[in-house]
């Protein structure tokens, strides 16, 4: 079984995700190996999907936008995301993936 990699920072998480852009809704599409894959419906272009994914981020785990920052990956489709304000185990309830 996959589960997502989550390292705590100072003040928060990192985790690495697979950006899909261009897709009918935003939502959280699963994992993808140690990945968490995310459908943005904004186009890949002058930086929408990024905000897009920071502004969903952000409402999925209940923090402001400027707590949502992606660290590394801003031109690729993986990138390492981290939050501030939050635990590696809130991360994990809020995004429905902790293990039963």
């Amino acid at each position: 079984m996959t589960k997502l990699m989550v390292r705590e920072v100072e003040g928060g998480v990192v985790f690495s995700a697979k950006i899909v852009p261009g897709a009918s809704r935003t939502c959280i599409g699963g994992l993808l190996d140690d990945k968490l894959k995310i459908k943005i419906a904004a186009a890949a272009k002058k930086g929408k999907a990024n905000q897009c994914l920071r502004e969903f981020l952000a409402g999925q785990l209940g923090v402001r936008n400027r707590d949502v920052r992606i660290v590394s990956g801003q031109r690729r489709p993986v990138k390492d995301v981290q939050i501030t304000g939050i635990s590696a185990e809130e991360l994990l309830s809020k995004l429905s993936l902790n293990e039963k």
